[in-house]
């Protein structure tokens, strides 16, 4: 849970609560019966509760008096559907019980404001409830929103126009089964948000996400997971000068990118690439995943071209994740010069499906020659002929970093397939300072086949004398 309370604000909360005693909760201190805890001080209280679910915090108010406000001084509602609906014969609807909450809450003198929202609604909500709810919460300094909606797909949620002039908000979270239409007014403003996640939402027009990160002066984090199928041409353009970290899935290629971001420290990308890509200014960052999608019906040469251009931008970095697709569109489509240097590369992962060639693997290796840590992290795919023929074929050209920098290597879900045992081997006979080879073997392999793969690997040759072979 984000924490909002910083600590001049929990000092005045327990002098307000020490000198606003109840005279039941003084009562209560003078019964000798009474119960331990319910002689707690009232943000001890709301601070227990909060740490509960909503529905189980409200049930606590039919203990006693004593008990009976205590829930509305917690500063969140977390209005879960699946929770509210975990017990059976349910006598009201989802919408009933969160807004006899709201009353409940609002009959309640001076009840604690509301910092955080949460909804979780997968039943067809109806906009209206949705927004009256939220209406009702930014009446208060929220600084919190979290929605995951699920609407009729012919009636999207229309956020409150309140939500875009927010001054208080830090953290907005909207997820919908793209049912929660974005539609910023142009004078819009959040001057405190920091963390902002926007999946399967849609946009009103295709410059509605700029107009948002406009916006945002203070961004630090931002989550994009979207399908721009419904707009042609969107402008997916992100110039803020605070952002940190960036994480961008997209669906479909009819988009534009601009990405100029120069506080970037981290940032991933998923999906396919559209024609127009623009990366800039990332001077700070140094830890990245790509997971570029193959896209068929386009010229290979030419999104070989983009795929060079996008990664160009990233050779600075340190820790890349990277899918073994991507290797691949440059391996096969274009001089092995072109594909971009990364001098500074010092630990790699490799995804993806275990269908790759050694020889592609060589020449990524040969553009990372100061890499030290290599991870393996291939999910089951039945490999071809023609695969396991490229994996062995001999290493003609040991790569910089087998030679002289590679110190660890980690090869996950070991399946045994010969494909895999010769890149093992390849590795141990080429690195010549590594220290430690870690494998960790499918779960779902035979114990016998399991020893039969770990003694034959113990008996690879070695280039590194203090290399240690770890199996998991």
């Amino acid at each position: 849970m984000y924490d909002y309370m910083n600590m001049s604000g929990q000092r005045r909360r327990i002098e307000r609560a020490e000198s606003c005693l109840s005279s039941v909760r003084q009562k209560s201190l003078t019964n000798t019966d009474a119960d331990i805890i319910s002689t707690l001080p009232d943000f001890l209280l709301s601070h227990i509760l909060s740490l509960l679910p909503t529905k189980d915090a409200v049930v606590t108010s039919i203990l006693s008096s004593r008990w009976r406000p205590l829930w509305t001084l917690v500063p969140l509602l977390d209005l879960d559907e699946y929770q509210l609906f975990r017990t059976q014969n349910q006598t009201f609807r989802f919408p009933e019980i969160v807004s006899r909450i709201f009353i409940l809450r609002n009959t309640v003198p001076n009840p604690t404001p509301i910092h955080k929202l949460r909804i979780r609604c997968f039943n067809n909500c109806v906009p209206l409830h949705i927004d009256t709810w939220v209406r009702a919460t930014f009446r208060h300094r929220v600084q919190e929103l979290d929605l995951s909606i699920c609407t009729d797909p012919n009636e999207p949620l229309e956020l409150p126009r309140s939500v875009f002039f927010c001054s208080t908000l830090v953290v907005l979270k909207l997820e919908g089964n793209f049912n929660i239409l974005i539609n910023p007014p142009s004078a819009c403003e959040f001057p405190s948000l920091r963390i902002l996640e926007l999946r399967n939402v849609k946009f009103a027009n295709s410059d509605s996400l700029s107009t948002l990160l406009n916006a945002c002066t203070v961004l630090q984090d931002l989550t994009l997971n979207a399908n721009f199928t419904n707009l042609d041409n969107f402008n997916l353009i992100v110039l803020v000068d605070t952002l940190k970290a960036l994480d961008l899935r997209v669906e479909s290629s009819s988009y534009r990118v601009h990405i100029n971001t120069p506080a970037l420290q981290y940032f991933s990308f998923s999906g396919p690439l559209g024609e127009d890509v623009v990366l800039e200014n990332l001077p700070n960052l140094d830890d990245t995943l790509i997971d570029i999608d193959v896209q068929h019906g386009v010229c290979i040469q030419d999104y070989a071209k983009r795929v060079r251009d996008f990664m160009r931008p990233l050779s600075n970095i340190v820790d890349m994740e990277l899918c073994i697709e991507v290797v691949e569109i440059l391996y096969n489509a274009s001089s092995h010069d072109n594909i971009p240097m990364f001098h500074n590369l010092n630990s790699l992962s490799l995804f993806g499906l275990r269908y790759f060639e050694w020889r592609v693997v060589q020449v990524l290796l040969h553009r990372t020659p100061k890499l030290q840590v290599l991870v393996f992290d291939l999910s089951a795919d039945h490999a071809s002929r023609s695969a396991i023929d490229g994996c062995l074929e001999k290493l003609q050209d040991v790569p910089e970093c087998l030679s002289s920098h590679l110190t660890a290597c980690h090869y996950r879900e070991l399946s045994g397939k010969e494909i895999e045992m010769e890149l093992v081997r390849q590795i141990l006979k080429a690195a010549r300072v590594l220290k430690t080879m870690s494998i960790s073997v499918e779960d779902t392999l035979d114990s016998e086949v399991k020893l039969r793969v770990c003694e034959e690997i113990s008996k690879y040759q070695r280039s590194s004398d203090s290399c240690q072979i770890a199996f998991d």
